[in-house]
C-alpha cells in the first residue's frame, strides 16, 4: 500500500507537469522559432538526462553498448526527438494550443491503426467504433464546431498535429523491443536526435543567442516535457501494483492543459474544443479497454 501511495504521488506530479507543457510551447514560440526551441530544449534535455545517469550511477551502462544498440538508438532518435518535435512544434506555431494538444493526444488511436500493418493485429468492431468516435472529436476541434461545413481553420496545422500523433505511435511500436535501461535509452535517443536537429536548424533556421524568456522557455520544455517527467512517470508505473491504477490519471492531462492554456497563454477556450476533446478521450478509453493498451506518454 505504501508503494501504491508513492506511485500516485509520482503519477500526479507527472500529470501536473505534462499539463503545463502545451502552454510552455506556445509561450516559448513567441521568442524562438520552432526549430530554435527544439535546438535549445534538446540541449537542456541531454544535460538533464546525463545528470540523472550520473546520480543513478548508470554511466557505466554506456560502456556496454553494442553497435546494434547505437544503430537502433540512432533510428529511434530520428523519430523522437527529431521528427516528432519538429512536426509538433511547427503545429503549435500555426494553431492555438487548445487545438494542437487534443489532436496530438490521438496517438493511442494511431497506434491501433498502425498495429494492423506493422504488428499484424486485427481491428475488432468495437475498436473501429472507438476510432470513429475519436475522429469525430478531431473534426469538431479542427473545424471549431462547424463540422457540417467541413472547413478547417488551418488544415496544415491540423494535419501536422495529427502527424505528430502518428510519429509518436511509430516510435512507441519500434521502442517495444528495446531492452536498454529506460534512462540510457532516452539519453541516447536525444544525443543522436540532436545531430539531426542541429543540421536541420542550420539549414532551415539559424542558431541564435536566445533572450532570457526564450532560454527559460526552452529550458522548461527540455526539463519537463523531454526530460525528468518521463523518469517520474516511469517510476510511478514501476511502483504501482497495476499499471491501470496510475495510467488512467493520464486522461486528466488534456483537460488540465486547457485550464493552464486559458490562464497562462490567454486563449479563450472554445466550447467546440471541450466537446471534441471529450469525444477523443471517450474513443481512447473504449479502445484501451478493448486492447489493454496502457499509455506510456500523454
Amino acid at each position: 500500500m505504501k508503494n501504491q501511495q508513492q506511485a500516485y504521488k509520482y503519477a500526479i506530479t507527472a500529470v501536473l507537469l505534462w499539463s503545463t507543457v502545451a502552454s510552455a510551447f506556445k509561450i516559448s514560440l513567441r521568442h524562438l522559432d520552432f526549430l530554435q526551441l527544439l535546438f535549445y530544449a534538446s540541449i537542456v534535455s541531454i544535460v538533464t538526462l546525463f545528470a540523472i545517469l550520473l546520480v543513478q550511477k548508470k554511466l557505466r551502462l554506456l560502456k556496454k553498448l553494442s553497435k546494434k544498440d547505437c544503430f537502433h538508438s540512432a533510428l529511434l532518435g530520428f523519430l523522437n526527438p527529431f521528427l516528432y518535435y519538429v512536426v509538433l512544434f511547427k503545429a503549435y506555431s500555426l494553431l492555438p494550443a487548445q487545438e494542437v494538444q487534443p489532436l496530438n493526444y490521438t496517438w493511442p488511436i494511431m497506434l491501433v491503426l498502425l498495429s494492423v500493418p506493422l504488428l499484424n493485429q486485427q481491428i475488432k468492431l468495437k475498436s473501429i467504433i472507438a476510432i470513429v468516435v475519436s475522429f469525430v472529436g478531431v473534426l469538431i476541434i479542427s473545424t471549431q464546431g462547424k463540422i457540417l461545413d467541413f472547413k478547417f481553420t488551418n488544415p496544415t496545422g491540423a494535419l501536422l498535429a495529427l502527424c505528430s500523433a502518428v510519429i509518436w505511435a511509430l516510435f512507441w511500436i519500434y521502442n517495444i523491443k528495446d531492452e536498454l535501461d529506460e534512462v540510457v535509452r532516452l539519453f541516447l535517443n536525444f544525443v543522436f536526435g540532436f545531430f539531426y536537429i542541429l543540421v536541420f536548424t542550420m539549414i532551415f533556421s539559424k542558431i541564435i543567442v536566445p533572450n532570457v524568456a526564450g532560454f527559460l522557455g526552452a529550458s522548461y520544455v527540455g526539463l519537463f516535457e523531454m526530460g525528468i517527467t518521463f523518469i517520474i512517470w516511469s517510476k510511478a508505473l514501476k511502483l504501482s501494483e497495476t499499471t491501470a491504477r496510475v495510467s488512467n490519471l493520464i486522461y486528466f492531462i488534456p483537460f488540465l492543459s486547457l485550464i493552464v492554456i486559458y490562464f497562462v497563454v490567454g486563449e479563450k477556450i472554445l466550447f467546440s474544443t471541450i466537446v471534441g476533446l471529450i469525444f477523443i478521450v471517450i474513443g481512447i478509453i473504449m479502445q484501451q479497454y478493448e486492447d489493454g493498451i496502457s499509455p506510456q506518454k500523454p
